[in-house]
Order: structure tokens, then C-alpha cells, then sequence
């Protein structure tokens, strides 16, 4: 396993970050969406952790892929949240951009693959 893995690094400070947005979400709203939250935004970095031990390309890309759809999963859940007036906007926003900014990098790793063959 690398050490310096930004995708690994990301998506499990992303997956804390999430825990507590849950949290907040439960005990503020008792709003059952937190729940979903919580399952889209932890299996985020809990697929790449499944990518990086991977048995082969494939499987590597496989897992990536199932995040990456996880990924976008949390993206709606916390745009819902936040324009559905759940969630402080600035806290919703910043999650926001964290969110894209795990898609677009597991998004350049799938790219990558596809250029090279996969």
C-alpha cells in the first residue's frame, strides 16, 4: 500500500466528516435521511479500500467504480439536505465541494485506466 495515497487519505477524512454531519443531522432533524447519508458517504473510502487491495485491474477498477457511483450518491443526499434547508449552508457547500472534489479524482484514476488499457 502506498503511504502517500491522496484517493485513501481523502476519502477517510471525507467518511469522518460525514459521520458527524449524520450525527448532526440525526439529533437536530431526526431526519432519516441521515442515515443514508452516512451509508453513501463512509462507502465512499470503505471502496477504495477494497479497490487498493484488490486482486487485479479489473477488480481494482471495479471497487473504484462502485465509489465513484457512491460518490455521487452523496452528492445528492447533501445537495437535498442543504436546499432542503436540513443543514447549514456553509457546512453543506463545503461538504459539497469536498464530495466533487473525491469524484473528480476517482474520476481521473478510472480515465487513467481506460487510457491505458484498463
Amino acid at each position: 500500500m502506498k503511504s502517500n495515497n491522496i484517493i485513501q487519505e481523502k476519502s477517510y477524512q471525507f467518511a469522518l466528516e460525514i459521520i458527524k454531519v449524520a450525527q448532526l443531522l440525526k439529533k437536530d432533524t431526526h431526519f432519516e435521511i441521515s442515515s443514508q447519508l452516512l451509508k453513501a458517504g463512509t462507502s465512499i473510502g470503505a471502496n477504495v479500500e477494497e479497490a487498493i487491495g484488490g486482486q487485479s485491474r479489473r477488480d481494482f477498477f471495479s471497487k473504484l467504480a462502485i465509489s465513484y457511483k457512491e460518490s455521487r450518491e452523496t452528492h445528492y443526499w447533501l445537495r437535498l439536505v442543504r436546499d432542503s434547508g436540513f443543514l447549514e449552508l456553509n457546512l453543506a457547500d463545503e461538504m459539497i465541494l469536498k464530495c466533487e472534489e473525491i469524484m473528480k479524482i476517482i474520476g481521473s484514476i478510472q480515465k487513467t485506466m481506460r487510457e491505458k488499457g484498463m
